[in-house]
């Protein structure tokens, strides 16, 4: 991680290039004055990172509001980074059309950072073994966009440390980011331990437990003691551990609370205390049945 004491932070991927370790989610962004003011705010308040995805029907709207606003801010398109998902309905054969869509929807010249949304594929069963075919075919697909530098890295999204492994196994490109749920009470630890191994980047969303955690009596309580509000010490918690967070938001005010969280540290005991609330507690989908 630099060493950087800002909001320009950022985690280095193996293709070498460097990702601010605080990007905006933009999941539920979908009107054009939503997007139009969390983009503006971000950018006022430092982020330089922003996530969307197919399925999040908003590729577009991002893409018009960077480019309406990165000017306002003296900032040009290299200097911020994007990332979008390929939806699972584009699983397997469908890839390289969904995949030029979003660059086509975005309309930013390359993405920064392209994932594989979700290992199954939309309308088949869990249990099917053709979601494995279709994840190597896509993965071969971004593997050739890649090539061309319309994708600048590609990874994976909701992968389990099993369909980690069997991407390794057959990808020419090996992946630069996984991007999971993360917070106290999903610590992720097998398969951060599986990043680690292969150097692949891992990425937190959902980091206040889509907003539960905010009023879990332990975070309460180390946020009082540190004078913080509860999301930043659950975004603190991450970023501490050199893992990139996504918080999401459309309110400008919370943009701007969200990123303040460089200029404190949370006490190893703090750290351990909120460590302890692991007991796998996932609020959103789980992949973990996907074959």
């Amino acid at each position: 991680m630099s060493s950087s004491s800002s909001t320009t932070q950022s985690v280095l991927l193996n293709t070498g290039v460097q990702m601010p370790i605080l990007g905006l989610g933009t999941y539920k962004l979908v009107s054009p004055e939503d997007m139009c003011r969390a983009v503006d705010a971000a950018l006022a308040a430092g982020y330089r990172s922003f996530d969307s995805a197919a399925v999040y029907q908003n590729e577009a709207e991002l893409g018009r509001a960077l480019k309406k606003f990165l000017p306002k801010h003296g900032l040009t398109r290299e200097d911020v980074f994007i990332t979008s998902k390929l939806g699972s309905m584009d699983q397997g054969e469908r890839a390289m059309e969904g995949a030029l869509h979003s660059l086509s929807q975005l309309d930013l010249g390359y993405i920064d950072l392209y994932l594989i949304h979700w290992p199954g594929t939309n309308g088949l069963e869990v249990t099917d073994p053709q979601n494995s075919s279709n994840r190597a075919q896509s993965w071969t697909a971004l593997e050739e966009l890649h090539g061309q530098g319309k994708l600048k890295a590609i990874g994976v999204s909701n992968y389990t440390p099993a369909h980690m492994r069997e991407l390794m196994q057959s990808c020419k490109t090996p992946p630069a980011l996984l991007q999971d749920e993360f917070h106290p009470k999903l610590c992720q630890t097998e398969l951060r331990s599986v990043c680690e191994e292969y150097g692949v980047c891992f990425q937190a969303y959902s980091s206040l437990g889509k907003g539960e955690l905010v009023t879990d009596p332990v975070v309460m309580e180390v946020a009082k003691n540190c004078e913080r509000t509860t999301a930043q010490v659950l975004l603190r918690w991450a970023v501490q551990q050199g893992i990139p967070v996504l918080p999401k938001s459309s309110n400008p005010d919370r943009i701007k609370d969200n990123a303040r969280l460089f200029d404190f540290t949370l006490s190893d005991t703090d750290m351990d205390r909120l460590s302890a609330l692991d007991c796998g507690r996932k609020y959103c989908r789980d992949a973990s049945l996907v074959v």
